[in-house]
């Protein structure tokens, strides 16, 4: 029976625990609607929301230039979580291999690279590579620093994944003739990819929020539209209010998505036992 996604990298809460969570949260939503309710407050006073002032987030043109913005942002997240899945499943590869030639240098990355902020890295990509002949394109030098960044943390799901795995289905593989790196990869390496997959949403709905770094090397994502937006219509508030509720939308999208994904993988065993019952009980 596998275990659940959500133990993979931290422990189930006791009850004590779940009962502090419960209260930790009722505070947290009540403080955060106490401080919006303030922020309306203020921003009725200051007249930040009049219908005037609103009303140009009503006409196609505005939203045209915001959903091409988010088009881009899209464009760098995706490209950005493949490129970091796939150096993620190498160095969780690395990080199991029985030699240390491998080993070592994973582990080596993972330890550094968690270490570093993503902007430090998009700083590097900008002002240091440059200086010796390497001048990246717009589009990536936003892609490969988050991509550098978040392979670690893929790395570490992906590890998570594999080590979830029985030990048997590895033996069993190579006990089918298969090589060791061919058993990881045909045979624990699926299996791990579907018992982490909700991490992996989560992790990439949290990459996706990194492309708003792309305003530090002025690439067009959705951040850096709404700053050039707001310096031509002088509606500050309003449009980083509105980039927010677009942010909003997305991550609580995944985030519902990785919450379903978990619910299935949780469910599974008991509707693989329920399943196996009924074949079981029949003769012969």
């Amino acid at each position: 029976m596998s275990a659940p996604s959500s133990r993979l990298l931290f422990d189930e809460p006791g009850p004590r625990a779940r009962r502090r969570i419960r209260v930790a949260t009722v505070l947290s939503v009540l403080a955060g609607a106490a401080l919006l309710a303030l922020a309306l407050q203020k921003f009725a006073d200051n007249g930040q929301l009049a219908a005037d002032r609103w009303r140009p987030y009503g006409t196609w043109p505005m939203w045209r230039y915001l959903l091409e913005g988010l088009w881009s942002t899209l464009q760098a997240a995706a490209v950005s979580i493949a490129l970091a899945a796939a150096a993620g499943i190498v160095l969780a590869l690395g990080r199991v291999s029985p030699s240390r030639w491998l080993r070592l240098p994973s582990a080596a990355y993972v330890e550094i690279v968690r270490t570093i902020p993503a902007l430090l890295l998009v700083y590097i990509v900008l002002f240091a590579l440059p200086r010796y002949g390497v001048d990246l394109p717009l589009f990536w030098k936003l892609v490969v620093p988050l991509s550098v960044s978040n392979a670690a943390a893929f790395a570490e799901i992906f590890r998570a994944g594999i080590r979830s795995v029985e030990r048997g289905q590895l033996e069993a593989g190579l006990a089918l003739g298969l090589t060791r790196g061919r058993a990881m990869r045909t045979v624990v390496l699926p299996q791990a990819a579907r018992r982490v997959l909700p991490s992996l949403v989560s992790q990439s709905a949290g990459l996706l929020k990194d492309t708003s770094l792309g305003f530090v090397v002025s690439y067009a994502e959705l951040l850096y539209s709404g700053k050039v937006l707001a310096n031509f219509n002088h509606l500050l508030i309003q449009t980083y209010l509105v980039i927010a509720l677009i942010y909003l939308v997305i991550n609580a999208s995944l985030a519902k998505l990785a919450r379903t994904l978990e619910a299935r993988q949780r469910n599974r065993p008991y509707r693989a036992a329920a399943r196996a019952v009924p074949a079981a009980a029949q003769p012969g």
